[in-house]
């Protein structure tokens, strides 16, 4: 029987953006609204975000060829694809010339009317869509325009469906966003609502954080994918890149 899945998936939160900068200082200040110029789409990398990335990438060349991914797909947003970009620069890929597949079903979570809004800035000016996210619980609260968690998980679990249906036996490494990786969590753990609620409310997903799965062909009846490590920051302090753990800018709803 051909492996359905590859021999390795590393998922990886994009560095520290301008985004999570501004959020911070909005939220310090208790403004209503981060100041962004512009569409998150094409919020960068901060200065911080480019050393995180770089020391990602010095990470996996420290592996042999061999071993490091030799697939990588990545949101379209550009804070993760400059992410992308810097691993391989940095070596962090099989080949230098790889080539990178953008993927919108990887993209940060929608947050429709609440985009920009600091928790401060819902509470005031959208005060039913906190208290209804209060009665449902972000798994399944949808604020008008936006996405829900299982909204999220629904596109994703049609990109893994490519994943294992074209990279089989492949290495693959995935740069997406902080809800993205806790939601591949969940479908590729087959984990409840409230397991993966529960890694969540344990802190979040660092920048440039690395979650591993590896595939053991003797678990099961055609093998799965198996967790190694999850949200680890050690390549970053091999490096001396500061460690950051911000939501996105949009992710005050998160």
């Amino acid at each position: 029987m051909q492996q359905r899945w590859p021999d390795r998936i590393w998922i990886v939160r994009h560095g520290e953006s301008a985004g999570n900068v501004a959020r911070d200082a909005a939220q310090a200040a208790g403004h209503t609204h981060i100041d962004i110029a512009g569409r998150d789409v094409d919020v960068p990398l901060s200065a911080l975000g480019e050393r995180q990335a770089a020391a990602v990438g010095r990470w996996f060349a420290e592996m042999p060829a061999s071993e490091r991914p030799d697939v990588v797909l990545t949101s379209p947003y550009r804070r993760a694809e400059s992410t992308a970009r810097l691993i391989r620069e940095a070596g962090g890929v099989a080949d230098p010339l790889l080539d990178f597949v953008a993927d919108e079903r990887l993209r940060e979570k929608e947050f429709g009317i609440l985009d920009r809004l600091t928790r401060e800035g819902i509470t005031q000016l959208h005060p039913e869509q906190a208290e209804l996210r209060q009665l449902l619980g972000k798994f399944y609260h949808r604020p008008p325009g936006g996405e829900s968690w299982c909204d999220v998980i629904l596109r994703l679990r049609s990109a893994l469906d490519t994943v294992s249906l074209h990279y089989g036996g492949r290495r693959v490494l995935v740069v997406g966003h902080q809800v993205v990786v806790l939601c591949l969590r969940y479908l590729i753990e087959g984990l409840t609502e409230d397991e993966i609620l529960a890694i969540d409310r344990e802190g979040d997903v660092a920048n440039c954080g690395v979650t591993e799965y590896a595939f053991d062909p003797r678990q099961g009846s055609s093998g799965k994918l198996v967790l190694q490590r999850y949200n680890v920051v050690a390549p970053l302090r091999q490096a001396g890149a500061p460690v950051t753990a911000e939501p996105d800018a949009t992710g005050a709803a998160r």
